[in-house]
């Protein structure tokens, strides 16, 4: 199905919820203050806040906003130092949102995720209603992550990641990635030659060699802005990649950064969460014949195709599925825990009905809850950029 260019004024000021990530380069620069104050000017005037027409923001440097403060010269290695600097800055970086939509009478609430709260289902779906009720009263939700209390295990990692899962969360009609990179190009922008991509259709497919180097103050780079716009395209959001400066213009439907295209056929919203934000808790080691009946023709994952189990899940845990050659094929949820699998292993069901009783001939994963990884979906190249 043929993807069409999005119209940037049309898809950014029309009807809908537009979910803008700000990174921290942006908010630590010498003119952050006039930047900001640009960004919230443009939602509320071309954007057109009201009735039918929201916007999130998902704010990085809350870490960087705190190094002043601390006296610190630059960002800390250590977790302890990135959590002082985090829990001094967020209050900042809140207050500045906050003086600048008052400036329009738009309130501001503040949302912190941590890792938790997005994998786990029943914290997602309450995330969902959350962001929906603060959009619901007329309220510009500011989300981060929540770095004064996440640890390395409970980090989502990036907020251009997080801005395409708020973006499946509120059913934004487009993401904006503002950076200080104004565009993805065919290479490294600092080489001769380096064109501007315009137009991705389809995110899965770039072959462009993408920089991975980010700020000196940000977490990102150019590689997590294409792993998040893959991530809102299988929600059917398209993304826009530019520079925080042109902001104004890509809102007025000037051609500037990179818009990449959107699924027109959304994944729904178990599949997006299972795809895109559950985090496994062990892995499924598949030989080839298993691999071509999930990837192939979506069958359920029955115990005679699995050659080892690595991790220690439960019933109920997200597990990854794996190729003979260690490539990610799908995820999903498994109907054993990992001590009761090593038995089971390379044996059909009709052999453990028989021998163990009618329970032990059901699916390791059935197919209502498994999901191909999207490289392997699109036909892509099999490790995605990033």
């Amino acid at each position: 199905m043929t993807r069409r260019r999005p119209d940037p004024a049309e898809t950014l000021t029309g009807p809908g919820t537009v979910v803008v990530k700000v990174g921290s380069s942006t908010l630590t620069a010498a003119d952050a203050d006039r930047h900001l104050d640009r960004i919230v000017d443009v939602l509320v005037d071309r954007a057109g806040l009201g009735p039918g027409r929201s916007a999130v923001l998902v704010s990085s440097g809350a870490v960087a906003a705190g190094l002043a403060p601390l006296g610190l010269a630059r960002r800390p290695t250590d977790l302890a130092g990135l959590q002082a600097a985090a829990s001094v800055g967020q209050p900042a970086v809140l207050a500045r949102w906050t003086g600048s939509f008052d400036r329009h009478g738009v309130p501001v609430g503040q949302v912190l995720f941590d890792l938790d709260d997005l994998v786990r289902r029943d914290h997602y779906v309450n995330a969902r209603a959350t962001l929906r009720r603060l959009l619901g009263l007329g309220a510009v939700p500011v989300v981060n992550e929540n770095d004064a209390v996440a640890t390395d295990e409970l980090r989502y990692g990036d907020n251009d990641r997080l801005g395409a899962v708020v973006a499946h969360l509120v059913g934004a009609r487009a993401l904006v990635l503002l950076t200080d990179v104004d565009a993805l190009y065919d290479r490294p922008p600092s080489r001769p030659g380096a064109r501007r991509l315009e137009w991705v259709p389809d995110p899965w497919h770039v072959d462009a060699e993408i920089g991975a180097a980010g700020s000196a103050v940000g977490s990102g780079g150019m590689r997590t802005k294409v792993v998040a716009a893959r991530m809102a395209a299988a929600a059917g959001v398209p993304t826009l990649v530019t520079a925080a400066g042109a902001v104004a213009r890509a809102f007025s439907g000037e051609d500037v950064g990179t818009w990449f295209g959107a699924d027109p056929a959304p994944a729904p919203a178990r599949a997006l969460w299972l795809a895109h934000v559950a985090a496994p808790r062990g892995v499924l080691r598949l030989d080839a014949g298993a691999v071509a009946a999930v990837v192939g023709r979506g069958a359920s994952l029955l115990p005679a195709g699995i050659t080892a189990v690595d991790g220690v899940f439960a019933v109920g845990d997200v597990v990854e599925l794996r190729d003979p050659d260690d490539r990610p094929v799908a995820r999903g949820i498994v109907a054993y825990s990992a001590a009761e699998l090593p038995p089971l292993l390379g044996r059909s069901t009709h052999d453990l009905r028989a021998e163990l009783g009618a329970m032990y001939a059901r699916e390791i994963v059935h197919r209502d809850d498994l999901v191909v990884d999207p490289v392997r979906r699109a036909g892509a190249p099999a490790q995605p950029a990033g």
